[in-house]
């Protein structure tokens, strides 16, 4: 396919502009008429995709939250994706709706036709609406994973949080460094030298770290760059750099145990929400290995699954694995012998979901009077080391 960037025509006579992912201009002119849009003029582009258009999620809570409503009302599967179809301003998912409707008025249920799609609906998403299909509680399911789509939302911005915010002072605190070496210090050096007297040790260091600073400032800009970017290459490419970075993220110090919490809770919820929907424990482990989003935790689950198909409980199987926490382990039990296992997922999840929060109010409590404390050291070690010698020769001046 090649993408396209089109004018069209609406019903109420208003043109529309957009760009679609097209085999032809026959073909562009055919989706377009799906979407009730009257092609004027299209031109094939470059670029591949959408021209960097996505789905976000708050347009999937938008997608589930109508499609459970009209459900709900008794409408027609068809008619419910034509009038979300219309009521869309992004012209990828547009195109998708477009798309879905096309295949299941040729005969394909809904989860089928959302396969079509894995970039837009993952693994997790299908399973669940083909269960809803199956079980006549699709409605039910698309409520639960509107909920679901607006707590791994909630999750996202909780891990973003804890990432930027310590990242942004951190480049503060380099910032104010660098401005005070390879500025501030190098316009004392000269009359500090030029008051002839023995320099102390603290002094010579402060001139030899800034002499190095403004001889190599490019090593010491680029090359964590370089760094950075050869880690992230390594990791990308090999599984094994990945599961040894995966595992050392979770060792980090404070927030090693943040991102496995968010991670564990994410896996905890869409699992209770799986097996409520009626989908059997080993496919709900084996689906939601895909979301955890760390081969770490994702070979400990793949384990927690050859355990149970090998005849061992659930309990035993989790707590075999060390993954959680003897608490949540407890939880579980309950749950599996009381047969409310999804009840006991939801706790855990709810019980992550309160910790993390807690955890990442505790680490930014903590970051910030640290980095004012390194900058306060950093700023005292410079006045330090260039008043004291102007303050040890005043002295002798007055003797």
């Amino acid at each position: 396919m090649s993408l396209y960037a089109y004018k069209a025509m609406d019903p109420n006579g208003r043109m529309v502009l957009g760009r679609m992912d097209a085999l032809n201009p026959v073909d562009l002119e055919m989706r377009l008429k799906r979407m009730e849009l009257d092609l004027i003029n299209g031109d094939p582009l470059k670029q591949g995709g959408f021209g960097g258009a996505r789905i976000t999620r708050r347009e999937l809570i938008a997608f589930c939250f109508h499609l459970e409503q009209l459900s709900r009302a008794g409408v027609p599967i068809i008619e419910s994706l034509a009038d979300l179809r219309d009521s869309l301003d992004n012209p990828r998912f547009r195109e998708v709706l477009a798309d879905l409707l096309e295949s299941v008025e040729g005969g394909k249920t809904l989860s089928q036709a959302l396969a079509g799609h894995p970039k837009v609906f993952d693994s997790v998403f299908i399973s669940l609406i083909q269960a809803g299909e199956e079980t006549g509680n699709l409605p039910e399911v698309l409520g639960n994973l509107t909920e679901s789509i607006k707590w791994q939302d909630e999750l996202a911005a909780q891990t973003k949080k804890l990432v930027m915010y310590p990242a942004f002072l951190g480049i503060v605190v380099v910032l104010v460094t660098l401005f005070m070496m390879l500025y501030l210090v190098p316009k004392m050096v000269g009359f500090i030298k030029n008051m002839g007297q023995e320099l102390p040790i603290h002094t010579q260091v402060l001139i030899a770290t800034s002499n190095f600073l403004l001889s190599y400032w490019y090593v010491v800009i680029f090359l964590p760059i370089l760094l950075a970017g050869a880690v992230a290459f390594a990791v990308k490419t090999n599984p094994r750099m990945r599961y040894r970075f995966d595992a050392a993220k979770l060792s980090l110090p404070w927030v090693g145990e943040i991102f496995k919490k968010i991670i564990l809770s994410r896996f905890a919820g869409v699992f209770a929400m799986m097996y409520a929907s009626g989908i059997s424990v080993l496919d709900s482990i084996r689906t939601t290995q895909g979301i955890v989003g760390n081969t770490f935790i994702q070979e400990g689950l793949q384990r927690v699954e050859e355990m149970i198909s090998d005849g061992q409980n659930i309990t035993v199987a989790f707590q075999n694995v060390g993954l959680f926490p003897p608490l949540v382990i407890r939880m579980l039990r309950v749950g599996e012998n009381t047969g409310s296992l999804d009840t006991a997922l939801s706790n855990v999840s709810y019980f992550y979901n309160r910790d993390v929060r807690e955890s990442i109010a505790r680490v930014q409590a903590m970051i910030e009077p640290a980095m004012t404390m390194i900058v306060g050291a950093i700023l005292g070690w410079v006045m330090l080391s260039v008043l004291g010698p102007i303050y040890d020769t005043i002295s002798k001046l007055k003797i």
